[in-house]
């Protein structure tokens, strides 16, 4: 009786380290993209206005410009990944460019708001540059963060687990930006945006740093895949005959281009359209916190259907909330309402995208037997920043082609109108395109049976 009691304390006891190693790693991939969106979400939010409304600069050439840097970019996606897929070390493929890159992302970070007055050429020229580098950088950690996953858990539903927590974590950083990071620019600033800017992303570049290094040193690439070397070429070629990732990568594009031009918009919907500026951070954070209950939701949730199925629903849940600003007019409870239900859908959209983004990697793996995690992932950031470079350069030529003037308080209705488009419209287009998209996206069902077929090859490897 006493040995049964011993071997049942000594399993207990097993279980509660596995529990810990588990919750440790969820915590540690999950804060990677509070890393990550602590700066980012600043970029997608205000660096748009802080080129048109600090800087000056005119918002024609800006859209330009976000177009061509995040082409050139997106080379560079393609590039990263195909080099993680060439990396082995003792800390595993994707780990080290987390590690090595956290410093140069935040350091490109503080120059990207760190524009100096030398003139309109001049400040156009250095935005080109250090947008170039600041991209450069983020992909250097962003695209192992993706590529990771499948490494960390062979088990589907731990993968939508640290999906999850990944999404939390990310808006967890959302919302601190949303929440503070202008009332900090004003503090610091003192007057001076361009100063308050600088000094917001210095502080949130260090903690950035420090959190991507917490990463590191807790997460472990816990599953090897053992593959023979394949050329670029080939793995090229493999993902162009992989169905699931296409249509994927496609709604990429709707998911990023969506969430970047509505993002960017917020600051000037609500400051020109509404003419109610104090709602600017009061919307921003509910778009970011909101997500947060949604994430939590997702694990339960998509053991009721497929992810499919709660991508087309949350976009449905979207739309919705984004009608009811619109039709909101002024009436303040009505856009919080409608900004909140706005926030839900995007935020199940969020959780979906992250947990389905290791499946095609599977499928590819199982129909071709070579797995492309680090080029698929690379290739996904390279689609993602082209919708992103799209719906940025979109949004720029709207405030161009509406007439927008930064020294105007009161913008023409012409102006006005092409902000809602920002806002409202070209994001429920996205959604329309995201539930078109996924009617044709049918891994779900089979998905379970690769899993096991995997699992077997790899047990007889």
């Amino acid at each position: 009786m006493a040995e049964r009691n011993l071997e049942v304390t000594k399993m207990n006891e097993v279980e509660k380290k596995v529990k810990i190693g588990l919750w440790r790693q969820r915590i540690g991939y999950g804060s990677s993209d509070f890393a990550c969106n602590l700066i980012w979400q600043m970029i997608s939010l205000y660096l748009l206005y802080f080129y048109t409304n600090v800087m000056h600069l005119n918002a024609g050439a800006v859209s330009v410009m976000f177009l061509v840097t995040k082409v050139i970019d997106g080379i560079s996606d393609l590039i990263v990944g195909f080099l993680i897929d060439k990396t082995n070390t003792r800390w595993g493929k994707s780990r080290p460019w987390i590690l090595f890159g956290a410093v140069p992302f935040g350091v490109a970070a503080v120059v990207a708001f760190s524009v100096p007055n030398i003139g309109q050429t001049g400040m156009l020229i250095y935005a080109y540059v250090s947008y170039i580098l600041l991209s450069t950088a983020y992909t250097v950690v962003n695209i192992p963060m993706a590529s990771i996953l499948p490494a960390l858990s062979e088990d589907p539903h731990e993968r939508t687990v640290l999906a999850s927590c990944r999404t939390f974590f990310s808006s967890v950083g959302s919302t601190v930006v949303s929440a503070f990071a202008l009332t900090l620019v004003d503090k610091f600033g003192n007057g001076n945006e361009a100063l308050g800017f600088r000094i917001v992303m210095m502080i949130f570049g260090v903690i950035g740093c420090l959190v991507f290094f917490f990463c590191f040193f807790n997460t472990k690439e816990r599953v090897v895949i053992k593959q023979e070397k394949v050329s670029l070429k080939a793995n090229i070629s493999c993902l162009l005959h992989n169905k699931p990732w296409k249509l994927f990568a496609l709604n990429i594009v709707w998911f990023f281009g969506g969430y970047v031009i509505q993002a960017s918009a917020v600051i000037y919907y609500f400051t020109y359209v509404v003419q109610n500026a104090m709602l600017v951070q009061i919307v921003a954070t509910i778009t970011t916190l909101v997500p947060i209950i949604a994430n939590l939701c997702a694990p339960f949730l998509v053991k009721l259907t497929t992810k499919r199925n709660l991508m087309v629903g949350g976009s449905f849940v979207h739309m919705g909330g984004l009608l009811i600003i619109f039709f909101g007019g002024t009436n303040v409870p009505v856009l919080l309402a409608g900004a909140v239900i706005a926030a839900a859908g995007y935020g199940l959209k969020a959780s979906m995208h992250f947990a389905m983004q290791p499946d095609p990697v599977d499928y590819g793996e199982w129909k071709s037997g070579v797995n492309t995690a680090g080029t698929l992932s690379a290739v996904n950031g390279f689609v993602g920043k082209v919708g992103m470079a799209i719906a940025s350069s979109i949004g720029a030529a709207l405030l161009q082609f509406g007439g927008f003037d930064a020294n105007q308080a009161i913008q023409t209705v012409t102006a006005q109108h092409y902000i809602t488009a920002m806002y409202i419209w070209v994001p429920i287009l996205t959604n329309i395109a995201t539930i078109v998209t996924m009617m044709f996206y049918d891994l779900d069902k089979i998905y379970p049976q690769i899993i096991k077929e995997l699992d077997e090859r790899r047990a007889n490897a």
